[in-house]
């Protein structure tokens, strides 16, 4: 018997502010994150900055937007906004 059922992946959302809409159906969002130094063991923001696919050009600078990742549409851009 065949089972029909999609495989389940796990989808790693980020969240960011855009920083940048000045491509055409590109932004730039950065993503902040809280990293704990191996020795020291003291927290420390460390920011990234991720290209991404908008469709519509509808987000703006400043927006707050939620991104996944995707196939690759082209050398930077592996990750896709969805509704924020």
């Amino acid at each position: 018997m065949k089972n029909n059922q999609s495989k389940n992946r796990i989808i790693a959302k980020k969240k960011g502010i855009v920083i940048s809409d000045k491509m055409d159906k590109t932004i730039v969002v950065a993503v902040d994150t809280f990293k704990t130094h191996p020795k020291y063991k003291k927290k420390y923001l460390s920011t990234k900055k991720y290209k991404v696919h908008d469709e519509k050009n509808k987000y703006q600078e400043g927006d707050k937007v939620s991104i996944v990742s995707i196939k690759p549409l082209s050398r930077d851009k592996k990750y896709q906004v969805i509704e924020s």
